[in-house]
């Protein structure tokens, strides 16, 4: 009898060993790759108009890259530089104007502009309000919504209307040209001001309506290294990736000017 005991809890020793053995295995491939290196996080902070070409180089770039996995935060430019200011952990940062990522000034690597933008105007589909130009977004019966003046796509917009003499009165500011672009998606206002990227986008949510006024106004996007970043070699990489001819030529594919 007292056999047989020992030989059962000799069975339940050598069960729990072995469950613990594959608990033991699950945690180690926690946060590696299939090479079996640890996983590098990427933060990457871009603006909202960089949403969709980012996102796609982001899948380009993790293909090559297995080891690191890229986290997007994507907000209007002036919201992620407050961000950073203020702490927020990034590693890398793209914003949609100069002006916004010169207040980072060392905060930043050596920013390289990688993309122009311009402006159009997007109405809902089939433009039931027959938009024509610029001038029309100016009519009592137009409701029109833009970005506020502090966020690039709203300071484009207030250039636009100083060149033109064209005074709009919108019926909302939004932080970020997102904020623009679902508000005539979901029928808020009849028009908007966005980047051509965006209208692109949209696809046949939205019609885009062109101004000769907007070729005058271009957006430039610079790209660098958070200085405080810990992973700076990994977030080089992929600043390298969005300057270089792989990065160029999705970027162009989705409506954004060459950087010169």
């Amino acid at each position: 009898m007292k056999s047989r005991i020992i030989a059962v809890l000799a069975l339940l020793l050598s069960a729990t060993l072995l469950l613990v053995g594959c608990s033991s295995n699950d945690d180690d491939t926690g946060g590696t790759s299939a090479s079996g290196t640890e996983k590098v996080t990427l933060t990457v902070f871009a603006a909202a108009s960089l949403k969709n070409s980012f996102t796609a180089l982001a899948e380009e770039f993790s293909q090559d890259n297995p080891d690191i996995e890229v986290k997007f935060s994507f907000d209007g430019s002036s919201a992620l530089v407050t961000q950073i200011q203020q702490g927020a952990p990034a590693d890398v940062i793209a914003t949609a104007d100069e002006k916004n990522m010169a207040k980072l000034g060392d905060a930043v690597s050596d920013p390289q502009i990688f993309a122009t933008n311009v402006l159009t105007i997007v109405t809902q589909p089939g433009n039931p309000k027959n938009i024509q130009s610029l001038a029309d977004l100016t009519k009592p019966d137009v409701s029109t919504v833009i970005c506020a003046v502090d966020v690039p796509c709203g300071n484009a917009t207030a250039q636009v209307e100083e060149n033109t003499g064209v005074d709009i009165k919108p019926v909302s500011e939004e932080t970020a040209v997102t904020g623009v672009l679902t508000k005539v998606q979901t029928k808020q206002a009849d028009a908007g001001l966005v980047y051509v990227t965006d209208a692109a986008g949209a696809g046949d949510t939205v019609t885009a309506i062109s101004d000769p006024a907007f070729a005058a106004v271009v957006n430039t996007y610079p790209i660098g290294v958070v200085a405080a970043s810990e992973n700076k070699e990994a977030a080089q990489k992929f600043v390298d990736m969005v300057l270089g001819p792989q990065g160029a030529a999705l970027l162009r594919s989705m409506g954004f000017g060459p950087a010169s």
